[in-house]
């Protein structure tokens, strides 16, 4: 069998699993011939060839138990089974007794103490989407009271704003927690003049002893009044850190301890961890549970989508809710997303910028939206991976060529098509019969997006090309090539960095009958130097055709035979980051 025709043989069998995958097991002869030819047009002259090779291939496919077949087609063709699934786009599930609101809200709220990355997409899309699929209101709310542990730092509050603007997902209204502490201060005076929270002075170790006996530390039976005395030393600085603590009041013998009396302010000093927006105006924080939990009720909050990780937090905010005499929000805890090679970790993140192993926030191997962006990948296909995914309460393990699907569906049909010759080696061509003027399509199936030209002078009986390095092994003496769009030769002789061959005909229908593999290629002294970036941060270099300088910075386009790539930047040299296949 042909190169050529294995390479149809090997088309039709993924083809007729994929659809026997979709029909139960069984693959359907017309589908499978519809979509090969809407792959392979060229195929259209010769049904009557294909048509029995269909036959028996699907006789073979469908003899395999549906088990059998997902396997093969996992084991040889999984990115094909997880774009059919793309093909499909999902809308999100509605929202639990939206009925029962006059508008919906939602709030996304990071610590701005790092850039946002692709886990951090799951709220805050999610909270977006379902605020605009309602008419209702999303709020941006920065939760920055921890500057010791957790320090926020100034850059990342705009990067997070740059980050949700480039999503798409523009608040109604942005909360910094960090401008708010007045009232916390006031809604802990409440709960400690209502005798629902308490000062607590004892050493942790103490205090753990206690709440494991479920038994009640001292500090829990003072009386309001003794408690507030002991607030106004924490305020006026008469305690220091770590020497006491506001604890609010819940069910000591609940069965989960972090539940029991869980701390809702403590003192930081703030002469050695210095906020960066208030600085040392303030040495009592509140701790996460408390603010977050009074800013949902106090901005009116409907519906908190947040991982399943907060479930506790949710059981300790309630009681916090109980004392006030307020209704808790609708509260939606999706499952863990993970995406199989990249670090979604804050902290390895910020550790390897501060140890140089990134570059900078952008760096090719993460997966912040900076190092997305770079890359060409599209916000509108995080968004499809998100509402794909939705508000599944299962853990879900992706990898990025779930990502990689979506965003080839959205940039194939704009990206337009051009040649970038990868480690260049000499083609030198004899007997080439004339001059050539090629005019090859910017877009196989846009035509309206134009050509580009290339001029094909021959001088002394040869004609010189630059093709890629990579297919030197295909390059053996009497093998036959078709240069893409241009023309037919035969190798001669066969060098390191120089390949010797002879015209051998200008028929593309000839080449796929000798089953000839395509390669690309450029003119010799023409083009721009161009340098690719790939995801592993390596470089990869070569020459790109003429027409790539006029590219601007942003295009995203497609190198044939490469893949999806985003120009970075054009000048002497043409700079890219690689997006996918």
């Amino acid at each position: 069998m042909t190169p050529a025709a294995n390479e149809v043989s090997e088309a039709i069998k993924r083809i007729a699993l994929l659809n026997a995958i979709l029909h139960g097991g069984k693959a359907q002869p017309k589908p499978v011939l519809g979509k090969l030819l809407s792959e392979r047009p060229q195929l259209k002259t010769k049904i009557s060839e294909v048509t029995p090779l269909i036959a028996e291939i699907m006789e073979e496919v469908n003899k395999l138990s549906l088990d059998q077949q997902k396997k093969m087609m996992q084991e040889k063709w999984p990115e094909a089974l997880i774009k059919e699934k793309v093909e499909a786009e999902k809308t999100l599930p509605p929202l639990p007794n939206s009925e029962k609101y006059e508008h919906i809200v939602t709030r996304f709220s990071p610590n701005p103490d790092c850039v946002l990355h692709l886990g951090s997409a799951r709220a805050v899309i999610l909270s977006h989407e379902y605020a605009k699929m309602y008419g209702g209101l999303f709020y941006l709310r920065f939760e920055d009271t921890d500057p010791k542990l957790k320090r926020p730092q100034l850059p990342f509050y705009k990067a997070i704003r740059e980050d949700l603007l480039w999503l798409g997902c523009k608040w109604n209204a942005e909360f910094t927690q960090s401008d708010r502490l007045e009232i916390y201060y006031e809604h802990a005076g409440r709960l400690l003049q209502d005798g629902n929270a308490y000062v607590c002075t004892c050493k942790p170790e103490e205090f753990r002893a206690k709440i494991i006996a479920q038994k009640p530390c001292p500090c829990r039976l003072l009386t309001p009044e003794a408690n507030l005395s002991r607030w106004e030393g924490m305020l006026d600085g008469k305690c220091g850190e770590r020497e006491a603590v506001v604890r609010l009041k819940t069910d000591l013998n609940h069965p989960n301890p972090a539940v029991r009396d869980w701390p809702a302010l403590r003192i930081i000093d703030t002469q050695e961890c210095p906020h960066p927006r208030v600085v040392s105006k303030y040495r009592v924080w509140p701790l996460y549970n408390f603010a977050a939990g009074l800013d949902d009720h106090l901005l009116g909050i409907t519906h908190i989508i947040r991982g399943k990780e907060h479930l506790t937090n949710q059981v300790r905010q309630e009681y916090m809710y109980r004392h006030f005499g307020w209704k808790y929000p609708e509260a939606i805890h999706y499952g863990r997303l993970k995406i199989t090679g990249a670090t979604l970790s804050k902290s390895k993140i910020l550790q390897g910028i501060q140890s140089g192993i990134y570059k900078d926030w952008d760096d090719p191997r993460l997966a912040t939206f900076a190092a997305l962006r770079r890359r060409g990948i599209t916000p509108e296909a995080i968004k499809r991976l998100i509402i794909d995914v939705g508000p599944n309460t299962s853990d879900v393990i992706l990898s990025w060529e779930n990502l990689y699907a979506h965003n080839r569906k959205i940039i194939d049909p704009i990206a337009n098509r051009y040649f970038f010759v990868k480690s260049p080696i000499n083609m030198i061509i004899e007997n080439v019969p004339h001059n050539f003027i090629i005019r090859n399509p910017l877009h196989p199936d846009h035509p309206e997006h134009g050509f580009r030209s290339f001029e094909l002078e021959t001088k002394r009986e040869e004609t010189r090309l630059l093709v890629p390095g990579d297919d030197f092994d295909i390059m053996k003496v009497g093998a036959k090539i078709r240069l893409m769009g241009l023309f037919n030769v035969e190798i001669k002789m066969v060098e390191k960095n120089r390949v010797e061959a002879i015209f051998h005909g200008e028929s593309y229908e000839e080449a796929k009958k000798m089953g000839a593999p395509l390669i690309h290629w450029v003119p010799t002294r023409t083009g721009i130097p161009c340098e690719v970036v790939m995801p592993d941060a390596s470089a990869v270099k070569g020459v790109a055709e003429d027409a790539c300088k006029a590219l601007v910075p942003n295009q995203i386009i497609q190198f044939e035979r490469f893949g999806f790539v985003r120009v970075d930047g054009v000048g002497d040299e043409l700079a890219a980051y690689f997006a996918h296949r």
